[in-house]
């Protein structure tokens, strides 16, 4: 899948942060269809949607250099979720920002497996993206997500919070809180 000048492989203590490979489609579409991790999302993705956010995710490696990478688990070879960066593509106060994510399959929850990629990635993107700031959002609801933004450093922006233009109104899951974090 990779097309190799951007095939970056980080790897950390426990974990290889690496570009996505279609072994990877079937262990994503599973952490996809899993009410407990998609619980903070409109709905869970069906194996097609799956795969479209892969191939979203592998195009904008192409063509900006970044995104979210495929986070396996050294110890076993187990594809575990993503982490990395994107670009925010929709009108809010943080539209065109860089934004980091994650999402891990739930045994992988509590472990310290997304502070070690999410931090991991903060490293990388400090040292090669221009931002001035990173942003990552989530809906107040999600204690888990925020709570690692807090882990990593970044700061609650009321300021910035808004009500997602892909969500319905008067849907539970409109209105995004935002954290951040600028560069030292």
């Amino acid at each position: 899948m990779s097309s190799g000048g951007l095939s970056i492989r980080i790897v950390t203590e426990r974990l290889v942060l690496r570009r996505w490979s279609d072994a990877d489609r079937a262990p994503f579409a599973a952490i996809n269809s899993d009410p407990a991790v998609m619980a903070h999302f409109p709905s869970l993705l069906t194996p097609a949607e799956s795969d479209a956010l892969i191939d979203r995710i592998e195009a904008g490696f192409e063509t900006r250099g970044y995104g979210l990478w495929a986070v396996e688990r050294r110890s076993d070879g187990a594809m575990v979720g993503f982490t990395g960066f994107a670009q925010v593509g929709f009108a809010s106060p943080i539209e065109n920002e860089i934004e980091i994510g994650w999402r891990l399959r739930r045994d992988a929850w509590g472990t310290g497996l997304a502070r070690e990629a999410a931090a991991t990635s903060l490293e990388w993107g400090w040292a090669n993206l221009a931002a001035p700031r990173i942003v990552s959002m989530t809906v107040a609801a999600n204690r888990r997500s925020w709570g690692l933004m807090e882990r990593l450093g970044l700061q609650r922006r009321v300021d910035l919070d808004f009500d997602h233009p892909r969500i319905a109104e008067g849907h539970a899951l409109r209105r995004h809180i935002v954290y951040a974090i600028e560069r030292r």
